[in-house]
């Protein structure tokens, strides 16, 4: 199989600006075909930003002429170079290309910039390993088009060797030439160059980066419901195109006939989009029988919360609203009502959320209780809201400062655990951070330890139009833990991307977690959705999970809730962008079995 490396032209800056176009992309082929786009033909790769430590702000950076080779013992090499947030040379990159490592071509880590020459900038760089000579071949262009070439090491870095350097009128590492019709009709592609890789890493690679369609249906427990008794036994088996299968519950129909076949339907919970128009940052709950739903309300600008509740999931779409928070019923919440979230910690049921007791600057995570017994569609039997406080009693940020919101809680390793977006405005606005520490299960508005930050919006995916992560929310699956966040600004470049921490270690320390380097979730994942982002997740009785999460039905609509089934990859990992045509397709929802 063949990969091969490129960038895009720049779209429009709110469709894919030169933020998402200037990264690595890749697309893939079996021998003699024309190469296919990987991750709905969107970034894998990007550039780290560069953070200032005189105040903390990030500048943004970008890449462009990416490079892809095989290293000698296994892997793959990237040298790009590494321009300015919109694809402007960086000083701080000036006579440097940026060199990255990969195992898999799906993650990656930036090993940092290698100094290819002492003044001006790279245009092109090339490296390939000689087999030979062991040793790697480096060749690069400057910016008066000159090309120079020469060896060098790589390990845990690369260095040229400098002694080996010489000016070259034909590079000495070639780029096989691109025919147009090998890129078939890859949108604004700017090709880089192509290399065989193993049939187990391009296997790898389409499981990963493309989304898995439902290919067939088989029946599980035919054998032990004995006639009709106990259909209930009876599982569809949904198989998926990645190798991954998916258990579903069967709707039967008439059961009571004398026919020797029994027919049914798979049952698929057809949810509209938006299912809810004006409502963001949604969360859906389910409890006691029935679904519980929570958003941001767009449609006043953010001055109340209200809640839905219905017996099932499609429900929620038409299910009547009661108010849960307002304005006015209690002092210091003065408006900008964001992101509640519930939570079930020791027994009670919480909602977190946001308000401020004044101005935009006044913003801080707050927390009610619902009382022992009580209705959580019943306003009355929610406490008054609680200021979320450091260890020492402190307000969490300092007001007129800093604010913090989008405040979830999680359990790791038997300790409950907040996690929250927090932004510092003055004396400098450094952009939305996600912070974490670890909260008193008795009192979860009380953190027990100092807060944490563990992420900051350093991909250029991250900080599009505005220097954000922000939207966190744990997810679980087979002991690893999981936290999705939100990331750029509030439009429609608004993404997803993923955080995960190495299990059994301290969560308090960033070092132990890894983030994505590409978005799980953007305004490429589903037609006629932009902007998707802030999300949740909710775990039906049949034990499938649920993305809740806000999108705009054109760029420039309001914020809507919308949702659909997630689908776990190979690596057991969300992916998101798994619609329900590709989920469930019309073929396959039909089956059968004989009485015995």
């Amino acid at each position: 199989m063949e990969v091969l490396c490129y960038t895009r032209q720049p779209k429009d800056d709110m469709i894919y600006g030169r933020r998402m176009a200037y990264s690595m992309h890749l697309a893939i082929r079996d021998a003699g075909a024309t190469f296919q786009p990987l991750h709905h033909n969107e970034g894998i790769l990007y550039a780290k930003a560069v953070q200032n430590a005189q105040d903390g702000t990030l500048d943004a950076r970008t890449m462009t002429a990416p490079w892809l080779f095989a290293l000698e013992n296994g892997g793959f090499g990237v040298l790009a170079v590494r321009t300015g947030a919109d694809g402007e040379q960086d000083p701080k990159s000036e006579g440097c290309v940026l060199f990255f490592t990969s195992s898999d071509l799906v993650h990656y880590e930036e090993v940092g910039l290698c100094r290819l020459q002492e003044k001006g900038y790279i245009a092109e760089v090339r490296c390939s390993y000689d087999e030979q000579a062991h040793q790697y071949r480096i060749c690069w262009k400057n910016e008066n088009a000159q090309w120079f070439e020469g060896t060098c090491t790589v390990d845990r870095e690369m260095k040229l060797c400098q002694d080996s350097v010489r000016e070259s009128e034909v590079p000495g590492v070639q780029a096989v030439p691109l025919e147009e019709s090998e890129t078939g009709s890859i949108e604004g592609i700017v090709a880089g160059n192509r290399i065989e890789i193993p049939e187990e890493t391009g296997a790898y690679l389409l499981k990963k980066l493309t989304v898995p369609v439902c290919v067939g249906m088989t029946l599980s427990g035919v054998e032990a419901a004995a006639g009709t008794a106990d259909l209930e036994k009876v599982k569809a088996v949904a198989l998926y195109s990645d190798g991954t299968k998916v258990e579903r519950r069967i709707d039967w129909e008439d059961t009571d006939t004398d026919a020797d076949v029994i027919r049914g339907k798979v049952h698929q919970e057809s949810i509209p989009a938006p299912i809810a128009e004006n409502r963001a940052d949604p969360v859906c709950m389910y409890r006691d029988g029935k679904y519980y739903f929570i958003a941001t309300n767009d449609a006043d600008s953010n001055q109340t919360l209200y809640m839905r509740c219905s017996d099932t999931l499609a429900g929620i779409a038409a299910a009547p609203e009661v108010l849960f928070l307002d304005t006015k019923t209690y002092p210091g919440i003065g408006g900008l009502l964001w992101a509640p979230e519930f939570h079930e910690i020791g027994g009670k049921l919480y909602v977190f959320h946001a308000a401020t007791s004044g101005e935009f600057f006044c913003e801080e995570s707050r927390v009610r209780v619902l009382r022992d017994g009580g209705d959580p569609m019943c306003m009355e039997d929610w406490s008054e809201p609680v200021m979320v406080v450091k260890k020492d009693g402190s307000p969490l940020c300092e007001e007129g400062k800093v604010i913090s919101l989008d405040m979830t809680v999680f359990s790791y390793e038997g300790k409950m655990y907040a996690m929250w977006s927090q932004r510092q405005f003055l004396p400098v606005d450094q952009g939305a951070w996600l912070y974490i520490a670890q909260i008193d299960e008795k009192e979860p508005w009380r953190l027990v330890s100092d807060p944490v930050c563990i992420a900051r919006p350093e991909y250029s995916w991250e900080n599009n139009h505005t220097y954000v992560v922000e939207g966190p929310y744990a997810l679980e699956r087979e002991g690893q833990l999981m936290v999705t966040y939100a990331a750029a600004a509030v439009d429609a470049t608004y993404t997803v991307g993923l955080l995960k921490p190495v299990m059994g270690s301290d969560i308090l320390d960033p070092a132990n977690w890894c983030k994505n380097n590409y978005p799980l979730m953007s305004s490429n994942s589903a037609q006629g959705q932009y902007g998707t982002g802030h999300n949740s997740y909710l775990t039906d009785p049949d034990g499938l999970v649920w993305n809740f999460y806000h999108m705009r039905c054109n760029v420039d609509g309001p914020r809507s809730a919308a949702a659909r089934r997630v689908h776990f990859d190979i690596d057991n990992e969300p992916m998101l962008d798994v619609t329900q045509e590709l989920d469930l397709p019309q073929q396959y929802r039909s089956v059968e079995i004989r009485k015995s």
